[in-house]
Order: structure tokens, then sequence, then C-alpha cells
């Protein structure tokens, strides 16, 4: 890996970052790649697992979001990451909650925001930092999340517009970015994991899932990408834990850490949807293929 690899990764909230590619962002730093990360927003409307913060919460003083910047600089300085930003700046888009709840009504928040506007914010970035590979969720946003499935839109635009003569030449000069994927889960890892919290007693509702009806879990035979991140698990567990208003490891999904100890961080997944894949369609490294400029 040389300093002209650049990757860009957008996630949704402050967490999601860590949860899904804090192996992969590390192990790239640690390679000497640029890599860039955006927020879309502050995560406001995320549930306090920490009692004594509960008066941040959305419904209360609504200080959250503001909190959660501070989670999120510890998490990426943990993964070595410096270049993290917030889609329009911190803020302008506010979480959105899940599908039907009040808040996904908000004028302001992220679901509802205008997505020439999100993109073109995103564009701007694109344009900056010159990319060769991107990483976003899938077109269901891993789970359904409206704030997931709008940064996936805000992506998929923005690519677009990125690589148009036409389009914003004030933004800076046009960019292509070459290899565009969406992070996932395959089920068999999911199946693992449940067998394995069930196997020490575990009761939580992750636990007693029906894998088939876990909404993030993708069919095994979509999978193109594994990143080996098993050198970064621990700056990958260290990070999550930096989230502590969002995430407990002693029960449920994020349980996994401590039964299965961290090899349940060791890769990570990806679907490429946009560039070339080796004959052998799976490939090890999200960079392979490219002539790095």
């Amino acid at each position: 890996m040389t300093s002209d690899a650049r990757l860009l990764i957008v996630h949704a909230h402050p967490d999601d970052e860590t949860i899904g590619t804090g192996a992969t962002m590390a192990k790239y730093v640690s390679e000497g790649a640029s890599v860039t990360l955006v927020t879309c927003t502050l995560g406001e409307e995320g549930e306090v697992l920490v009692p004594e913060l509960a008066h941040l919460a959305a419904d209360q003083n609504d200080t959250l979001g503001k909190h959660r910047i501070g989670e999120l600089s510890a998490a990426m300085a943990l993964l070595g990451v410096t270049d993290f930003r917030f889609l329009g700046g911190p803020g302008k888009y506010r979480d959105s909650g899940m599908m039907g709840v009040e808040s996904n009504k908000r004028e302001d928040c992220f679901w509802n925001a205008d997505l020439l506007e999100a993109a073109t914010d995103l564009v701007e970035i694109i344009r900056e930092v010159r990319p060769q590979v991107v990483v976003t969720y899938d077109d269901f946003g891993g789970y359904g999340h409206p704030d997931h499935i709008q940064a996936h839109r805000v992506t998929t635009y923005a690519i677009a517009l990125a690589e148009s003569q036409s389009f914003k030449p004030e933004l800076g000069e046009v960019w292509s970015v070459s290899k565009v994927y969406w992070s996932a889960f395959p089920k068999s890892r999911i199946v693992a994991g449940i067998e394995k919290l069930k196997e020490v007693g575990d009761e939580s509702e992750f636990a007693m899932m029906d894998p088939d009806e876990i909404p993030f879990a993708v069919d095994d035979s979509v999978i193109t990408t594994v990143i080996d991140g098993s050198e970064f698990t621990q700056a990958k567990f260290d990070a999550l834990t930096a989230h502590k208003t969002q995430v407990t490891t002693d029960s449920g999904f994020f349980a996994l850490s401590n039964n299965l100890g961290l090899e349940i961080f060791a890769e990570e997944h990806f679907r490429l949807v946009r560039g070339e894949l080796p004959e052998t369609g799976q490939e090890s490294d999200l960079f392979e293929g490219l002539a790095l400029v």
C-alpha cells in the first residue's frame, strides 16, 4: 500500500463506522493509505445506554449529538483515522430515528433532506479527497434504517455527480471513483454467532432470533471481498466501547466479542458493486487491481 491509496467511507451515525468497517479503516491507515470518514448525522436520536447520561437524550436535554462527536473522536483516535467529517458540517442533517416515529417527520432530519443538496455536500468531499475506493451501505441501508438508506442514496448520487464535467465545476476538478463497495454481514457469521451465544446461555433478543429474519444478514454468495483485520481487532473493540452511550458488550449482538473473543471482529465483509473482480470472483483487498494515482 502507498500514500496514493485513498479510501472514502460514508456512514449514517457515529458508531456505525466502527461496527462495520473499524478494522478495515485501521488496517489501511497502518498501511499508509489515506482514509476519510464521512458521517451523515450526529446520532441525536440514539438510545442512551448509560444511566448517568440519560439527560442527553432527545426527549430530555437533546444534547446527545454533541456528546457523540466526542465519542467518535475517541474512537477514531483508537483506529488511527485523522480525517473524519460530518456531511455538510456537524449537525446540518439530524438523525431521523426509525421509520414511522415522530423524529422521522422532522424537516431537518436526514431522511427528509433534499437529495441533491446532500449529494452536493458529498461531491465537494469526493472532488477534494479523490478516492479510488468508496464504501457505504447497500440499497436497504443494511437493515432498513432511514438514515442508512439515505446515506446509500446520497453516496450513489454523489459519485455520479462528482464525475460529471457539467456539474458545479466550482466544487473542484471532476473525479471518477474506480471501485464502490457496500458493507455486509454474511449470514454464516451471524448464524455462528447466535449458536455461540446460545451455548453460553445468552437469552437476549438477538440470541433468540431466527437468522433468516435478521434484516442485516446477507447471503454469503453475494460477498465478494473479505478484509483480514485480525491485527486490529483489539483496536476495533476499543473503538466500539468508546461509543459508550450506544454500545454494551454485556448481552446481545456485541456480546459476541466477549463470548467468541475478539475473533468475531477479525474479518469485515463487502460487496463490490462498481469495479472489476479478479477471475476468482473473490478478493482480499479493496484496492485490488487498481493502478494507484
